[in-house]
């Protein structure tokens, strides 16, 4: 069955209530109705339109992406649950400064990431704002937290999959690494995604080549050698590790917080500075312990040229100083992470963890409690 529609091809809708015809928020809705201020807008938004907006709110590159594309399939039922109606996915990148995500201080690295996170939060939600103030319906999901936490553990908890959507726009290629590498900016983007219920008039092409030049040095920067040279990838070494003060590595604390007999007890299980840093990561947003996959990585126009000049001089002053820096590998006991750790990096102490994946042993049951690890 189809719309009733008037003589001018637009649909009519039925009588109001006569008590809510008099409001005069409706009258005022129907007024700009009668004299065609409240028009709708255009089914198919334009392309460049889209793309300037993108840009002027912050973005560095953007592309559209239909939501029918055949490699968002695992997106469909996640996006029309957060925006019913969603037609179209709009990627956006936002650039990183390269030194920053470099530095072995994490301060300033992991600075660097959530000023960038905030930045590409800010654009999507201008984005938004324009494209509701342009009669559309959209949604912008958070870069990263928060995250549909009342999921956890059953489904994911993201609301729509960045790195998956920016690919099949076209905005990059996903490295060995896991990161998507732009063909310009290389590793060094956040990426965010918009929701629209409109089609745009042109989307977003997949790249036809790979920015990744197979260097290998992230491979050779993994402190716990969660990415292999085959192109394996050990998610749980990586989260382990450079997520231990986030959501994983906060439960693991919280359970040794929870089974320590007193003080003395827990301070022999968390340093001093361990306790310092889950401190700051509770009191500003979390801090990564890694990222060096991101940092060494030199793919991408922009970022080539150094590389391509002097690889040994590059190798000296970005990839040896992460790998040479003294600092706690967090590693699941058993692991092969713990085994690379101990033997490629002898001189970053490896601690065993649960990384919250696990239940902690029952008080009853545990035995030596004196030699447990956090």
């Amino acid at each position: 069955m189809t719309a009733a529609r008037d003589t001018e091809g637009q649909p009519t809708h039925p009588p109001l209530p006569a008590k809510l015809a008099a409001h005069p928020s409706v009258q005022a809705v129907l007024a700009r109705r009668r004299t065609g201020a409240s028009g709708r807008p255009p089914a198919v938004i334009d392309a460049a339109w889209l793309r300037e907006l993108c840009l002027a709110a912050g973005a560095d590159d953007a592309a559209a992406v239909s939501l029918d594309h055949p490699d968002l399939a695992g997106e469909r039922e996640y996006a029309q649950s957060a925006l019913p109606g969603t037609r179209t996915l709009i990627a956006m990148a936002v650039r990183m400064n390269r030194d920053n995500c470099r530095s072995p201080a994490r301060s300033v690295a992991n600075q660097e990431f959530h000023q960038t996170d905030e930045q590409a939060n800010h654009a999507a939600r201008s984005v938004t704002r324009a494209l509701q103030d342009a009669g559309y319906r959209a949604l912008n999901p958070s870069v990263g937290f928060p995250q549909e936490m009342d999921r956890f553990p059953r489904e994911r908890i993201w609301v729509v999959a960045h790195k998956t959507v920016a690919v099949a726009a076209g905005l990059g290629v996903m490295g060995l690494h896991r990161n998507v590498i732009h063909p310009k900016f290389g590793s060094f983007v956040l990426l965010v995604t918009v929701l629209v219920d409109a089609e745009v008039s042109e989307y977003g092409q997949a790249l036809d080549y790979n920015p990744c030049i197979d260097c290998k040095l992230c491979v050779a920067a993994c402190p716990v050698g969660a990415i292999a040279k085959d192109g394996a990838f050990d998610a749980l070494a990586c989260t382990t590790h450079n997520y231990r003060e986030f959501m994983s590595g906060f439960t693991d604390w919280a359970q040794t917080v929870a089974d320590s007999e007193d003080a003395a007890d827990y301070r022999s299980r968390v340093t001093d500075s361990e306790s310092a840093s889950m401190w700051q990561s509770l009191s500003s947003p979390p801090g990564y312990k890694s990222g060096y996959c991101l940092a060494v990585c030199p793919a991408g126009e922009d970022v080539l040229g150094p590389y391509l000049d002097d690889r040994k001089s590059f190798m000296d002053t970005v990839l040896r100083p992460l790998q040479d820096k003294k600092e706690t590998l967090y590693v699941l006991p058993g692991s092969h992470a713990q085994e690379y750790a101990r033997r490629r990096f002898p001189h970053k102490p490896a601690k065993e963890v649960t990384g919250g994946w696990h239940p902690p042993a029952s008080r009853s049951a545990s035995t030596g409690r004196e030699t447990r690890t956090s």
